[in-house]
């Protein structure tokens, strides 16, 4: 079934309105530091969510969309949800799309260009710098724009739901009971997708098909009440820092990086094996000079070549210290032997891995039979399921391939993502017979989370496009 949509005018009205739209949108949005309630305990009295949340909110009212309402779902001690719902282009088209995204952002971080902040937004070149925009703030606009241009060309599109929630980046511990919440207005949706994952390259649209889970929590070893002289006690009080290096010892190798859990290992299926392959090769033929990581000069990537290196991140788990608390700076530092090491982990966690399962074992390991007797702590927090996606139905295979074709003059790619969106877990379990899928932005130089985060404009404006293409082709779809 076809509906007249003229791919090529949808494409270039979601660029248009992109840069005059959306860009000023965004470069307001970023300069409110709304953290995420982990990094920022204080979030309801700083006000900073909800002015994010109204900004969105008040953006979304204004956009030419007959019928569509708007709320900011304020439930009692959590983040404001902005809910966007918009009505089918027409009667005659069924079924309903659930758009995700997120208006939470990460903490500032350290090490930004000279000239660029996070709460300073730059236009420099083809990039916005600023914290929050492409993770995760142009989701909503841009699917707002994506719904407009399938109109402005002539399409048509089933029922439209924007959600864009306040606590994904602490792990979403508030958007179950919002669902539950909205459970009955959102309804049933056939196709989910969440605006807020990786693009390895810019040359394509790169569909993520898996996401990997994450444990998050606090591992302390205390040996001492208070510091003292570490000529007097060095050689004979051990190191709570060498105390902690065992302990990592015993989740994982220190030489390869794997993890070495039992509970946290899980063979990838053929098909990831088939997906990790196709990403290499267009890894390896992509025509961008960016380098995936600002790696040194000369340091050597752990994997055995590009291959391994996918399925190393998308379906093997990994272990990164990502914080330290019980060492001063170095020039304040004195000949002192600590009394305690704390490290902030984030152990990620293949995409079909239990997490509660993997979460217990990892305590077990870290806290049983202390070395030399050490007081010993983890203070689990975070513990996120991983997904994968079921297979793709007929229609939405050849539209993504027509999205990707009309949009980056590329056919897509498969995407096995190392990141954590727990949203898509919970979204399958909610719709099993939905099909779930996710897209997004993060790609060479983005830097999410890091200094100098950045959104590639000229790819959000073709994502946007794509996926107006997309939402055509499910008002079209045959039912399969």
């Amino acid at each position: 079934m076809t509906t007249g949509l003229r791919p090529q005018d949808a494409v270039d009205h979601a660029a248009s309105r992109w840069r005059t739209d959306v860009l000023p949108l965004l470069v307001e949005f970023a300069r409110i530091p709304n953290l995420s309630p982990d990094f920022d305990p204080d979030w309801q009295a700083a006000g900073h969510m909800d002015e994010a949340a109204d900004l969105m909110a008040a953006w979304a009212a204004e956009r030419d969309l007959p019928g569509t309402t708007v709320d900011v779902v304020r439930l009692p001690g959590l983040t404001p949800t902005v809910l966007v719902d918009i009505p089918a282009s027409d009667p005659g088209v069924m079924g309903t799309v659930l758009l995700y995204g997120h208006i939470d952002k990460q903490p500032p971080f350290d090490g930004w260009s000279p000239g660029h902040g996070p709460w300073a937004p730059v236009v420099d070149g083809e990039r916005l710098y600023a914290r929050g925009v492409a993770d995760d703030g142009y989701a909503l606009p841009s699917a707002l724009v994506a719904v407009e241009a399938v109109r402005a060309a002539g399409g048509r599109h089933g029922r439209v739901v924007v959600l864009a929630e306040g606590s994904e980046e602490s792990g979403s511990p508030h958007l179950p009971a919002v669902l539950a919440h909205l459970a009955e207005r959102i309804g049933t949706p056939d196709l989910v997708l969440a605006l807020d994952s990786g693009s390895p390259t810019y040359d394509r649209l790169w569909v993520t098909t898996s996401l990997r889970g994450a444990l998050v929590g606090t591992l302390t070893v205390r040996v001492l009440d208070h510091g003292v002289h570490s000529g007097e006690a060095g050689g004979v009080v051990p190191s709570s820092f060498r105390i902690a290096r065992q302990l990592l010892d015993r989740i994982e190798d220190a030489s390869t990086g794997d993890v070495l859990v039992p509970e946290l290992q899980v063979d990838p299926p053929d098909w990831a094996l088939e997906a990790a392959d196709e990403q290499a090769a267009a890894l390896d033929g992509a025509t961008s000079d960016d380098r995936p990581f600002p790696v040194v000069d000369g340091l050597e990537l752990d994997g055995a070549d590009s291959a391994d290196r996918v399925v190393r991140n998308a379906w093997r788990a990994s272990v990164a210290v990502v914080g330290a608390d019980g060492m001063p700076p170095p020039a304040q530092a004195g000949s002192v032997l600590r009394p305690f090491t704390s490290l902030k982990l984030v152990v990620r966690i293949p995409p079909t891995c239990d997490p509660d399962v993997a979460g217990a074992a990892l305590a077990r390991t870290l806290t049983a039979d202390p070395p030399s007797g050490a007081e010993v702590l983890w203070d689990g927090g975070q513990a996120s399921g991983g997904w994968a996606a079921a297979p793709l139905a007929p229609w939405l295979g050849e539209a993504l391939d027509r999205a990707s074709l009309a949009s980056f003059a590329n056919p897509p790619a498969r995407l096995g993502e190392g990141g954590t969106i727990p949203f898509m877990r919970w979204l399958s379990e909610r719709y099993p017979d939905a099909q779930v899928l996710a897209a997004g932005v993060l790609g060479p130089g983005s830097n999410a989370h890091g200094p100098d985060e950045s959104l590639h404009l000229p790819t959000a404006e073709r994502l946007t496009g794509a996926l107006a293409l997309v939402l055509d082709a499910h008002a079209g779809r045959t039912g399969e």
